[in-house]
């Protein structure tokens, strides 16, 4: 639950981009998101599983020029 603080006289837009940057920062959308439909165990580590190896090429193709 994301608590922001307002007091009397402060700016409601000043509140509404704190709880924004709130929300993406925790990734509470991107939550929601994965939950609209059920993804089978298999598919989520083949899934990680392929982001490592292409994180993993990145990185050595940026440290063959160095």
């Amino acid at each position: 639950m994301i608590i922001i603080k307002i007091n009397n006289g402060d700016n409601l837009e000043k509140a509404l981009k704190t709880l924004k940057s709130k929300v993406i920062k925790t990734k509470q959308t991107q939550k929601l998101f994965e939950k609209k439909e059920y993804t089978k165990k298999s598919v989520l580590r083949r899934a990680q599983i392929l982001k490592a190896k292409y994180i993993q090429r990145m990185k050595d193709q940026s440290n063959w020029f160095f």
